[in-house]
């Protein structure tokens, strides 16, 4: 058995040459980790630099941006009208404080199509509607404008309470047609003069004991006849000094031309006129005063049969454009001259000695209340056309 000793004694002598060697490997790989570790250092000094800007910068937009956040708010809380939005699902996401004055509390959460139906009612024109608040019985007039659809399928709702703005419109229109009728009062005194000093006549020679049966209905005939036309006269007055609509209803235009047709048919046949329905409305509805929409409508088929010699053909044609309904009323008669076409709309003017002058004045007053427009394309003997453009109830 050996001893430690033993072993001792007998260990190989290590070279000195090999340990400077190693020695020497050493250093020089301490060296070289001493500069990668330097270098590192470097770089991380570089970093941390870089990262402190970056920082700072990315902390200078934050702030900025919560200053615009802010300044957003207070322009959203501050603003007279009033802002929803809408998710691509059409449920109300913000709203600011005037949206839901003008709208009531709740809105955040509902759907745009519950607040359509359970607080807005159609005026009959795009983009308008009344709203009635459970706080009070005042109804309010507004108009919503929507936004073009984002890339996310949302958008956001502008409304504007315009029903003051809508009173004092209708005021204007009406101070409007107050001054026309002051401008004609004039002609007016001779429209009603002529029928009543008639009317009187006839009247004076009842009174005679010598006037036979026969002529004495002949002449009562005559005096209630005169008496009709002043009470026609006065009821279109009335209307045009009144120019609005009343009792609006769900009107479906199918239904409406086919009571216009029962009302026209008869005089078209009286006259030897061929009448001619184009009705392109399918299922299309209006929320309108029927009974004065149906009224100009009546006006202008009148108009043409009055101005068409017997054997003619009027055309009456119905057809739907994008954000319209439109009226077209066609007639091959003698066609009006591009001076007169000015002044047709005009109250009391005409071309025919037994007219009154107002069925087309009557006719555009309605149609303008309604939100619509109505033009005339005629020439000489190539016959006229009256053309109505009505919007469609398809808003918001």
């Amino acid at each position: 058995m050996q001893t430690r000793k033993s072993i001792d004694t007998q260990s190989v002598p290590l070279d000195p040459q090999q340990l400077q060697l190693a020695f020497a490997a050493f250093n020089e790989a301490s060296e070289q980790l001493s500069g990668v570790y330097q270098e590192l250092q470097h770089q991380v000094a570089e970093l941390t630099q870089e990262l402190a800007l970056a920082n700072g910068e990315l902390h200078k937009q934050l702030t900025a941006k919560e200053n615009l956040s802010q300044q957003l708010s207070l322009l959203l809380n501050a603003l007279p009208g009033g802002v929803v939005s809408l998710s691509a699902q059409e449920c109300i996401e913000q709203v600011n404080p005037a949206a839901i004055h003008i709208l009531g509390a709740p809105l955040l959460d509902m759907t745009w199509q519950q607040v359509l139906q359970k607080r807005l009612t159609s005026t009959g024109l795009v983009n308008e509607w009344y709203v009635k608040l459970q706080k009070t019985s005042e109804q309010r007039r507004i108009r919503i404008e929507s936004s073009a659809t984002d890339s996310a399928g949302r958008r956001i709702l502008l409304i504007n309470d315009i029903t003051e703005a809508y009173a004092v419109q209708e005021q204007i229109r009406r101070n409007q047609r107050l001054t026309a009728m002051g401008e004609m009062a004039a002609n007016l005194a001779h429209q009603l003069r002529t029928p009543l000093s008639t009317a009187l006549i006839y009247a004076n020679h009842l009174g005679g004991d010598a006037l036979a049966p026969n002529e004495r209905k002949k002449l009562a005939a005559k005096t209630i006849e005169r008496l009709h036309h002043l009470e026609h006269l006065t009821k279109d007055m009335l209307r045009f000094v009144k120019g609005e609509t009343n009792q609006l209803e769900t009107v479906v235009i199918s239904s409406l031309i086919t009571e216009l047709q029962q009302v026209i048919e008869p005089q078209m046949k009286q006259h030897n006129l061929q009448f001619t329905v184009n009705d392109y409305s399918a299922d299309e509805f209006l929320i309108t005063d029927r009974q004065a929409l149906c009224g100009a409508l009546i006006n202008l088929l009148e108009n043409a049969v009055q101005a068409s010699p017997a054997g003619s053909q009027i055309s009456f044609t119905i057809r739907l454009e994008k954000s319209n309904i439109v009226f077209s009323v066609l007639d091959n008669g003698p066609g009006i001259d591009s001076m007169l076409q000015e002044r047709l709309f005009e109250p009391f003017f005409t071309t025919r000695s037994e007219g009154t002058g107002l069925g087309l004045a009557i006719a555009r007053s309605v149609i303008q209340s309604m939100g619509g427009s109505i033009q005339i394309n005629s020439s000489i003997e190539r016959g006229t056309e009256f053309v109505i453009h009505l919007p469609r109830c398809n808003g918001d």
